[in-house]
């Protein structure tokens, strides 16, 4: 199944770049937000990988170890194809010394010690440097963009990844939806693609309406920076001011059993229904998405972007508002 190409606030995309050329092009720096106890049964490794999927790095630490791979934590699945650096925690049932560890694109960047295992979702926030490639002479007026993005954030739509390649993972969700029997891991992909979809169409209709930056009364209100939501009955001065100031935004659904079918398209029926079926529970993500400590450098065949997200956004949402993106690892 195709990924359509969701709406954009900011206009057309100023030119065609090109992503992950070399490795160093796009870095990602995890954030945990959390203080460590300095004791404990878990070593917590600050990791620069290169090259190299999260998942897979888990699997070699637990070897050095010598302890199951189930029992290694890590907060969130990094880009294979760039400079990432992330925790993970190991049991130091064994007391590992991990200044001889040596494996391929994995280096050690500093230890700590937990009394916890880190979970999945666990991080605050991810910092990136990505740099974009192409000829930015025909990029007329990317300096009002860059600085409305700045101001103004960009519309919070999943990422492509999380619908596979090609559409794949909506594919499966088809599949499911229809009754076929997945195993877990394939049916929580399934799950979640098809409630990134449903979310992305109904952001995708507000960036129409250009309401994805407003309360409006009935809508859900997310507080920036949290998870907290609550219902606006009606929108009053004092809404709409810190709507404007980006301490609120819109929430949108993330669709689960008792959700309204209200706008949903007759052909995503059947994902609602297993949804349902699968007692998949509401809950509410912010329509708008503004990065933080957002900065730029330029010249005549590269731009250059610094900025943060909080965990669950996407960098791929900040950059289609600039350019029509192609990545070569592909």
């Amino acid at each position: 199944m195709p990924v359509p190409d969701w709406a954009r606030v900011h206009g057309p995309p100023l030119f065609a770049a090109a992503i992950r050329q070399q490795i160093e092009d796009f870095v990602v720096h995890e954030l945990l937000g959390f203080e460590f106890s300095g004791d404990g049964e878990h070593d917590y490794l600050h990791i620069e990988k290169r090259a190299a999927n999260s998942e897979w790095v888990g699997r070699q630490l637990a070897a050095f170890a010598d302890v199951p791979a189930r029992d290694i934590g890590y907060s969130g699945m990094k880009d294979r194809h760039a400079v990432a650096r992330q925790w993970f925690s190991v049991p130091r049932w064994n007391q590992p010394d991990w200044q001889g560890l040596e494996v391929d694109g994995v280096r050690v960047l500093e230890q700590q010690r937990h009394h916890r295992k880190l979970k999945r979702g666990a991080h605050q926030s991810n910092h990136f440097c990505i740099v974009l490639r192409g000829d930015l002479s025909t990029a007329s007026g990317i300096d009002v963009r860059l600085a409305a993005i700045a101001a103004e954030g960009v519309p919070n739509y999943f990422g492509e990844q999380r619908f596979g390649r090609g559409g794949g993972n909506l594919a499966m969700a088809d599949q499911w939806a229809a009754g076929k029997r997945l195993p877990r891991h394939k049916r929580s992909i399934a799950i979640s693609s098809a409630r990134a979809f449903l979310f992305n169409q109904n952001l995708h209709q507000r960036v129409q309406q250009q309401t994805w930056n407003r309360l409006l009364p009935g809508d859900v209100a997310n507080l920036d920076g949290s998870g907290s939501v609550f219902t606006v009955e009606s929108v009053d001065e004092d809404i709409e001011r810190r709507c404007q100031e980006m301490d609120l935004h819109p929430a949108g659904i993330l669709w689960g059993e008792g959700a309204s079918k209200a706008g949903i398209n007759d052909e995503y029926l059947p994902w609602c229904k297993a949804l349902e079926n699968a007692r998949a529970k509401v809950a509410h993500r912010s329509l708008r998405l503004r990065p933080q400590a957002f900065s730029w450098t330029m010249d005549a065949e590269s731009l250059t972007l610094e900025f943060s997200l909080r965990r669950g956004s996407f960098a791929t949402a900040v950059l289609r508002e600039l350019a029509a993106v192609s990545d070569a690892r592909r």
